[in-house]
């Protein structure tokens, strides 16, 4: 096993700021985007934002367009838990380095490896030195100089590649499945239009097209109300603290908010956003315990169609001192609602595509704790790599 010595950071990599970038050129379309801290999953990885980017059409210094390959490093704590989350660029001439983000680079390519440093920086030992020297009293900052002077132990460099290579790969495994996941739902959602919006179902063909409140629809089809097609059932407060940890989803307006061992509601099952992000929906695979800022779903119709029609329903505030989303305001919006027999056609074709996505997407929760139980004990050398089995630890971990 590799010899392991203590050092600061800052002996081996330096840490610049980015560029303040200005407002006014901020697009909602473009080539070029803006990093921030949004970006960054809390534990680590690059979280791509799917429709809230911020694009730039100004002009800006050449060095702050990122490449393939760069690990960024979140110097504002922006959600909790967020500072010095860590992310390695997936593209090249696409994304802005931002001046709250911090670019990591080498300086001693005999001291530290890049890809190592990348996982070392997600370890606890290291995001706690971060938020213990970290200033502000509502939002938490960091700064290079703080990051650099991190103190660590690190083997040699054949050994933080040895280490770094078995981490990539768990790392790939759970991308490869997020992809295919992407995938399945783009192709149920792609069914979906094709059905209930552009009408070209199987058999459309000899089914005419009338008027109706929604514009034109096929016929025997019904342009009702969401309160025609669905209750809306208040969710029940739990507060964080008497949430005990589990694989039951806490879910609030904003998505998957914490951990309990108790269900509210069994899976799947949809959650509209009453309070805060009003009107998001949600799927949620298993049991799960929406919160009081949220409704969950009661219907009779199949629920991967109606999560589809709810993500197209425009809700509005319709509260006037506090925000927020009423049953009848929300029941009064126009809902779509097709034959049976479509709607069957239909769940028949996408419940299998759900399915394997939520088979994926459960081995890619299991393979991320395989990581996070591997990454402390790998850059602390409590696990020595040479010994590590990670085909058969990958088999478990996906098997359980």
């Amino acid at each position: 096993m590799s010899e392991w010595r203590e050092l600061e950071l800052g002996r081996g990599l330096r840490v610049k700021h980015g560029w303040a970038f200005k407002g006014e050129h901020f697009r909602d379309s473009g080539e070029q985007i803006v990093l921030t801290p949004g970006n960054f999953h809390d534990g680590g990885g690059f979280k791509p934002k799917n429709g809230t980017e911020k694009f730039y059409d100004g002009a800006y210094p050449e060095q702050f367009l990122l490449k393939r390959g760069d690990v960024v490093t979140a110097m504002t704590e922006q959600a909790q838990g967020l500072l010095g989350s860590t992310a390695t660029i997936p593209s090249d001439e696409t994304f802005l380095h931002n001046q709250r983000i911090g670019l990591v680079e080498i300086t001693d390519p005999e001291v530290l490896d890049l890809r190592y440093v990348y996982h070392l920086m997600n370890a606890p030992m290291v995001r706690r030195q971060l938020q213990a020297t970290a200033t502000g009293s509502k939002v938490r900052h960091t700064a290079p100089e703080r990051i650099q002077d991190v103190r660590v132990a690190v083997p040699d460099i054949p050994t933080q590649q040895v280490i770094a290579e078995v981490l990539d790969t768990v790392d790939v495994l759970i991308e490869n499945n997020r992809r295919r996941v992407a995938v399945l739902q783009e192709m149920a959602r792609a069914i979906y239009r094709e059905w209930f919006v552009k009408f070209r179902y199987p058999g459309h063909e000899d089914v005419l097209l009338v008027d109706s409140a929604l514009g034109p629809i096929p016929e025997g089809w019904v342009a009702g109300t969401v309160g025609d097609a669905l209750e809306l059932k208040y969710g029940k407060a739990l507060k964080a603290a008497v949430r005990r940890g589990g694989e039951v989803a806490v879910v609030s307006s904003a998505g998957v908010v914490g951990w309990h061992d108790e269900s509210l509601v069994d899976g799947p099952a949809i959650v509209v956003g009453r309070k805060g992000n009003v009107g998001s929906v949600h799927w949620v695979d298993g049991p799960c315990w929406p919160i009081d800022t949220a409704y969950y779903v009661a219907t009779g119709l199949p629920l991967r169609f109606v999560v589809e029609q709810l993500r197209r329903t425009e809700f509005t505030n319709t509260h006037a001192a506090v925000p927020g989303l009423s049953r009848d305001g929300a029941y009064a919006r126009p809902f779509l609602i097709p034959p049976s027999d479509q709607l069957d056609n239909y769940q028949s074709i996408v419940d299998p595509l759900g399915a394997e996505a939520s088979a994926l997407a459960k081995q890619s929760d299991s393979l991320g704790s395989l990581r996070d139980l591997l990454l402390p004990k790998l850059v602390t050398g409590q696990i020595d790599v040479s010994a590590l089995d990670l085909d058969a630890l990958v088999q478990e971990g996906v098997g359980s």
